[in-house]
C-alpha cells in the first residue's frame, strides 16, 4: 500500500480530518509476514480473549505443510507445523482454516480420498497445548464416499466447536465415486457437527439438501444460539443466500436473507461472510443478478430471524471474495475485491457508508485468493496473497 492509501485509510477511520505536511500515518503497519516463498490461503481467526492466528499453506516439493502463527505486538511468532501431506486437496477457495478457545485448537484441511478431482475428505486436527502439538487428523463425516467435502466453518461453541460443510455424498451414485462435477448425480449438501476439544464428534445434522455447489459457508453464535449461511440453490437455479439457525435444539428451515434472484447455472465460487456480537447479525455477499455484479451488506437486530434492508457498498465492478467485522453492534468493516483491488469500507446499520479505501492490489486470478480480516480489541488484522511474489502479506491498523 503506498503512503497515500495508508494515510487516506486512517483519517477516514479517524473521521476525515485534514490532510497536513506533519501528519503520519502511524496508525497502520505492514507486518513481516511469518509465511515463506509459495505461500497461500491464508486465514485469520481471533478468539474469545483477542488472540489472532493466522494459518496458510506452503508447497514444499511435492508436499503441502499447513502451519500457523500467533500475533503479539504487531509481531508475528515462528510458525508452527500443523500437519504435512503429499496427498492433499489444495484450492484457491477452499482453504483450510484454524480455531481456539481457551488454549484448545482445532483445524482442518482437505485430503484426497481417490482418483477423481473432487475426490476429497475434511481432516480435523486438534491441539491441547495452545497448537504446539497436534495429534493424528481424522476424518470429519463418515459417509465413506469418494466424493467432495469441504468449504468448511469453523468456530468455538459452548466449549466444544461447531464445524460446517458442503458435502457431496449425494452427488454420486454407488460405484461412480470420485467423479468429476460433470458426474454428478444428486446436489451438494450444507450439514454441521459439534466436535469436542479432542475432535470427537456430538453431533450431527443435514442443514439443507441442496446448496451451491462450491461457495464458501459461513457460521457465527448470537445470542439466541449458532447460525449459518451459505448459498443456497433452487431447483430454478436461483442461488441466493439463506441462513439456518439453532433455536431450543433444533434447526430451522433455510430461510432466504435477500432475494437477489441471481439464476445461474454453475456455482460463482463466492461464499458470504458473517459476524455477531450479541443478536447484532451482519453479513456480506456478492452477487450478480442479470449481470449486474454487486457486493450488499445487511444487519439483523434479532439473531438472524430477519433483517433488514441491504446495503450496496461497492464501486461498480466488484468480484466479491467478502470479508465482514463488527467494531460495535451497530458499525461493521467490510472487505471485498474490486477488480484487482482490495477495498476496506465502514458501513452502518442505518445505511450510513464511510469512503472505500483500497487497502492493496493484487489480482483478479484464481491464485490471489481471498483476502482475509480480523479484529483484535481496537485493531484490524489482514491477510491476503500477492500474486506476484506467490506470497502472504500481512498488517494491522489501529482503529481510534
Amino acid at each position: 500500500m503506498n503512503r497515500i492509501s495508508i494515510l487516506s485509510f486512517v483519517l477516514f477511520l479517524l473521521g476525515g480530518c485534514t490532510v497536513t505536511k506533519e501528519s503520519k500515518p502511524a496508525a497502520i503497519h505492514i507486518l513481516s509476514s511469518p509465511a515463506g516463498s509459495s505461500s497461500g490461503e491464508p486465514h485469520l481467526f481471533s478468539d474469545d480473549a483477542g488472540n489472532v492466528y493466522l494459518s496458510w499453506v506452503e508447497k514444499k516439493a511435492k508436499r503441502g505443510e499447513f502451519k500457523f502463527s500467533a500475533l503479539k505486538d504487531n509481531q508475528w511468532s515462528e510458525p508452527i507445523l500443523i500437519d504435512s501431506g503429499s496427498n492433499w486437496f489444495v484450492n484457491w477457495a477452499d482453504y483450510p482454516m484454524i480455531a481456539s478457545s481457551k488454549g484448545k485448537f482445532v483445524a482442518h484441511y482437505l485430503e484426497k480420498s481417490g482418483e477423481g478431482t473432487y475426490a476429497y475428505d475434511v481432516k480435523i486436527t486438534t491441539s491441547l497445548d495452545s497448537g504446539k502439538t497436534w495429534r493424528s487428523a481424522s476424518i470429519l463425516h463418515d459417509d465413506g464416499k469418494q466424493a467432495e467435502h469441504g468449504f468448511v466453518s469453523l468456530i468455538p461453541y459452548g466449549g466444544n466447536f461447531l464445524v460446517t460443510w458442503l458435502d457431496g455424498r449425494n452427488t454420486v451414485m454407488e460405484g461412480m465415486e470420485g467423479m468429476d462435477h460433470e458426474g454428478h448425480h444428486g446436489a451438494m449438501s450444507l450439514r454441521a457437527a459439534i466436535i469436542d476439544q479432542e475432535g470427537t464428534k456430538l453431533n450431527e445434522w443435514e442443514l439443507d439438501n441442496k446448496t451451491c455447489d462450491c461457495c464458501q459457508t459461513t457460521a457465527a453464535i448470537t445470542d439466541n444460539g449458532p447460525v449459518v449461511v451459505y448459498r443456497d440453490r433452487s431447483d430454478e437455479e436461483i442461488r441466493d443466500m439463506s441462513i439456518v439457525r439453532l433455536v431450543n435444539g433444533e434447526w430451522t428451515a433455510p430461510q432466504s436473507i435477500f432475494q437477489d434472484n441471481w439464476k445461474i447455472a454453475g456455482c460463482p465460487v463466492n461464499g458470504p461472510r458473517s459476524a455477531s456480537m450479541g443478536n447484532t447479525l451482519v453479513t456480506a455477499w456478492f452477487s450478480s443478478p442479470e449481470n449486474k455484479a454487486m457486493v450488499n451488506v445487511v444487519f439483523s437486530s434479532d439473531g438472524g430471524a430477519a433483517f433488514g434492508k441491504p446495503i450496496r457498498i461497492d464501486e461498480g465492478n466488484p468480484i466479491g471474495r467478502v470479508d465482514i467485522v463488527l467494531l460495535d453492534a451497530e458499525t461493521a468493516m467490510v472487505s471485498w475485491m474490486e477488480g484487482s483491488d482490495i477495498k476496506v469500507l465502514k458501513v452502518k446499520q442505518d445505511g450510513s457508508k464511510g469512503q472505500a479505501i483500497t487497502l492493496a492490489s493484487s489480482s483478479e486470478g484464481r491464485s490471489s485468493g481471498f483476502p482475509q480480516m480480523t479484529k483484535s480489541g481496537n485493531t484490524l488484522i489482514f491477510a491476503w496473497t500477492d500474486d506476484k511474489e506467490k506470497s502472504i502479506k500481512t498488517a494491522s491498523l489501529l482503529l481510534k
